[in-house]
């Protein structure tokens, strides 16, 4: 999936061929706001045009403009992988919850 970012605010892109526009949304909200420009240009323009409505909204509104979660989540892996990560966290003493939290955090400081 492509995507831009502005002001902290991930947006989805896609294009519609049959319309010959692209498209997309702000994404991390709580709520749908869109966005559609004829060129890469128009449609940054019109992205960073609707996060700056939407911030401006919920500051006046009084509300968190991004998705607030859990921390809690569920995944689905193979029956091979789940048996992998039961014994190298044995291994290491932790569980596979804190051996999972261990992985992720790391791919996150890489890809940062």
């Amino acid at each position: 999936m492509n995507t831009l970012n502005y002001k902290g605010y991930i947006g989805s892109v896609s294009f519609s061929e049959k319309d010959n526009v692209f498209f997309g949304k702000i994404e991390g909200i709580n709520g749908l706001v869109n966005f559609e420009g004829e060129s890469v240009k128009e449609l940054t323009d019109a992205f960073h045009e609707a996060v700056d409505d939407y911030v401006a909204y919920c500051e006046e509104a009084g509300i968190e403009p991004h998705k607030s979660y859990s921390g809690s989540l569920n995944i689905r892996l193979t029956p091979e992988i789940h048996s992998h990560i039961a014994a190298i966290a044995k291994q290491e003493g932790i569980s596979i919850n804190a051996f999972i939290k261990s992985a992720v955090e790391k791919e996150i400081a890489a890809l940062s």
